[in-house]
């Protein structure tokens, strides 16, 4: 019998991928090459799927081949069906590879059908799995498992914190494949949205494409449809579901127990969590029974980490890993690539910028989510419709939050029970940012199990129906609030139990963004623990958020600059380096604003190796026009305290080395038109240096004698000419006075630049004394 359908074996494959990269077509060419106005048969050609004959031979045709020498020669004609008693009788192997190769045949379409597709959340269309998918990491501890002493986390500060990847901690990665090649049998868990189900089709498709596991055939199974359509009365309903499945393809029974019962089949078994309650139980009973009695198959289940399943005999478990920093870059290049309606120039210039902006330190926030592929592919979405991120941070957290707390079960039509259920969506809203702002302000990042669980029983209690029904006792509340906690952890993913016993939210965007919804929508008092705590780093990004969400931020700016004012008011230096500042800054010409040039200022006069020196961010966020050429007379003193703070590091070895840096530095005439003394005296300092071809002994020599003097004089000139004021010996503690006063000064203009509803008097009125002393 004449087949209808050709497909290519391995080596015709590599022979027709060698003439087509030779001829340098696209599929998109070849495929109208051929005549055809779809390039999936080209694709299909090219993975040793079947095509139809005719296609084959034309393909071959304009690639200069033989169709002979690149068709795969089957054993098994695919049109014969074996004698059932002879399948059923045979104790040999020489059938079964034929049988194997008959069954894949068949069921590769549907497979490719059934897997080979991904449907991306709030995209209109599919992509194919390869266009999207990045090889997952899995891990063989899963975290919940371990047992640790939470003491162990309280060393974690919250910058150590903001960059730890927690899986580093104690956690060994593997790839999804080597686990699969380790384990026959094996559990995969993961966190809501972590991409398990596209994994698992991966296997598939790897499977169906010969790449992976190439003699068996692969059997990919979702639970939840397996669970509504099964026949609770069959012996073997799961058998029976794969039987109905593969008479499809004219797969009859027979054949198919033959390959089970030969060990011949890869079965992934999709989305245990997401079966209905009254149903979970008797499914994995079905699936222990089919597992002891098909054992010498490969079986993958896949299922959230949080559900409570019973452990099945023999199975390994591990846990897909967040995706690291190579694997973001990764997906992000793909994504952009897949989704972008753009050309190929402008796909990458989009996924480059995306990846740019992402790697920056104002967006470590946004950072922390990407390691989640769900939202992930959220913010790949907003960006692509901005072509950057939103002012506004918050907006970007907020949808993440809606995927995860009603989205992402809800477009898959999953429904869990539980008491969880009877909150509303603002109701579970408001119990988490409680339950982050209590953590939050005691430095917790971690809790203990008994304490959630007493801060959701005291917000349940709080709640007007439990409140008011006496039969609500203490001990009710307490195991009602554990079913709580452990559908957060379920359904959405948000708090997570890192180690037996004990929780923390799952990214730490979502903690703090929690903490700042409670601030923004409490009373009085909360406001002013924002303002109490704003010289605290660990609070620069709730308050940030909080100013986003508050409908009005009038009265915290002004609660803000108060603080600010205060902090100087008992140091007699510090406000005289504030008066001198001012005065400063009002003799010197320029278009800048003036709390710009204050800023400017600020830092070019601390010391040299302090932290501070000469950082101009918040100067340049006051007025971006600083970032570009500067004003004559600010580039003047810049280039003139360049010099100075060269000369004060100097030693008599050094200096040996740097004198010809120092007469460099020293060249600003350009800078001296207007400023004919300052140029003079300037001149002398540079003609009292020695020439520096002098021996290095003799230039060591006159640096041990001059070189105080001559840095005194510098100064001296500096401070007459200049009016800077240089050599303030501020002590340890009025420096670190100096970083709280910056760094809130630059909170407070942050939080300016993020929101828009400051009325105009108090947003000039704030911005025209920012750096002043006090009692201006």
């Amino acid at each position: 019998m004449i087949k209808r359908s050709l497909q290519a074996s391995n080596e015709g494959i590599k022979k027709a991928k060698r003439a087509f990269n030779y001829k340098g077509w696209t599929q998109e060419y070849l495929a109208s090459r051929v005549g055809l106005d779809s390039r999936q048969p080209i694709w299909k050609f090219f993975t040793g799927k079947p095509v139809a004959r005719k296609i084959f031979n034309e393909i071959c045709l304009c690639l200069e081949l033989e169709p002979e020498e690149i068709v795969q020669r089957l054993e098994f004609d695919e049109s014969e069906e074996l004698d059932s008693q002879q399948i059923l009788e045979s104790k040999n192997s020489h059938i079964i590879d034929p049988l194997v190769s008959k069954v894949r045949t068949a069921h590769a379409e549907k497979i490719q059908n059934q897997c080979g597709n991904i449907h991306v959340l709030d995209i209109s269309r599919t992509v194919e799995l390869d266009e999207l998918f990045v090889e997952v990491n899995v891990i063989e501890e899963i975290s919940s498992h371990r047992w640790i002493d939470i003491a162990k986390f309280c060393k974690f500060d919250h910058q150590t914190l903001a960059n730890l990847d927690l899986e580093e901690v104690s956690t060994k990665q593997t790839t999804g494949l080597q686990a699969i090649e380790k384990f026959s049998k094996l559990v995969v868990l993961g966190k809501p949205g972590s991409g398990k189900t596209t994994f698992l089709q991966s296997i598939a498709i790897l499977c169906n494409q010969g790449k992976f596991q190439a003699n068996r055939v692969p059997m990919f199974v979702s639970l939840k449809n397996f669970a509504e359509n099964m026949n609770c009365d069959e012996k073997n309903s799961l058998l029976n579901y794969l039987v109905q499945d593969f008479s499809i393809c004219k797969i009859t029974q027979q054949e198919l127990e033959h390959l089970l019962h030969e060990g011949k089949a890869l079965i992934l078994l999709d989305g245990l969590d997401e079966v209905v309650d009254k149903n979970s139980d008797k499914v994995a009973n079905i699936i222990s029974s089919f597992a002891e009695i098909y054992y010498k198959n490969i079986l993958i289940i896949s299922c959230r980490t949080a559900f409570k399943h019973q452990k099945f005999k023999g199975f390994a478990e591990v846990e897909i890993a967040e995706f690291t920093n190579s694997q973001i870059v990764s997906f992000a290049n793909k994504w952009f690539t897949a989704f972008t309606k753009k050309n190929i120039r402008l796909k990458k210039n989009l996924a480059s910028k995306f990846i740019e902006k992402i790697s920056i330190s104002q967006n470590r926030l946004i950072q922390n989510l990407l390691s989640t592929p769900l939202l992930l592919n959220l913010t790949c979405l907003i960006f692509q419709c901005l072509e950057d991120f939103p002012t506004k941070r918050s907006e970007i957290y907020r949808q993440g939050l809606e995927l995860l707390l009603v989205r992402w079960d809800e477009e898959r039509g999953i429904k869990r029970d539980s008491i969880y259920r009877n909150l509303s969506l603002g109701q579970k809203i408001k119990l988490l940012s409680y339950i982050a702002a209590t953590a939050f302000e005691k430095g917790d990042y971690f809790f203990e199990e008994t304490k959630i669980c007493q801060l959701i029983a005291d917000y349940l209690y709080l709640l007007p129906n439990t409140a008011t029904e006496p039969e609500h006792d203490i001990e009710d509340l307490l195991v009602n609030s554990k079913a709580v906690l452990q559908s957060i952890e379920l359904q959405h993913g948000l708090l997570i139990e890192y180690a037996r016993g004990i929780y923390s939210f799952s990214h730490l965007t979502f903690y703090e963004y929690f903490t700042a919804r409670f601030m923004a929508n409490g009373e009085q008092k909360t406001l002013d623990k924002v303002v109490d705590n704003m010289f605290d780093k660990r609070w620069r990004e709730v308050i940030l958020l909080t100013t986003e969400m508050l409908r009005s931020v009038d009265h915290l700016f002004q609660l803000m600059k108060q603080q600010i004012e205060n902090l100087f008011v008992a140091d007699e230096k510090l406000n005289r380096c504030l008066t001198w500042l001012m005065q400063k800054s009002s003799t010197v010409q320029s278009d800048y604003h003036p709390s710009a040039v204050r800023a400017f200022y600020f830092t070019l006069i601390l010391p040299a190796d302090y932290s501070l020196s000469r950082n101009q961010t918040l100067a340049i966020s006051l007025d971006d026009h600083l970032a570009g050429k500067l004003a004559d007379d600010l580039a003047l003193d810049l280039a003139l305290m360049h010099i100075l703070a060269i000369s004060m590091t100097l030693t008599p070895e050094l200096f040996c080395k740097r004198i010809s840096a120092i007469k460099l530095a020293l060249d600003i005439d350009y800078l001296l038109h207007e400023h004919s003394s300052l140029s003079q005296s300037l001149h002398n300092l540079k003609q009292e240096l020695p020439s520096s071809q002098q021996e290095r002994e003799a230039l060591k020599v006159w640096w041990k004698s001059h070189g105080l003097s001559w840095t005194s004089q510098l100064k001296e000139v500096i401070k007459v000419y200049r009016q800077m004021v240089y050599d303030w010996q501020f002590n340890e503690e009025q420096l670190q006075l100096i970083k709280q006063y910056w760094e809130a000064n630059s909170l407070l203009v942050d939080c300016f630049n993020v929101v828009g509803n400051v009325t105009t008097n108090l947003r000039e009125m704030i911005e025209n004394t920012l750096l002043l002393p006090p009692d201006i």
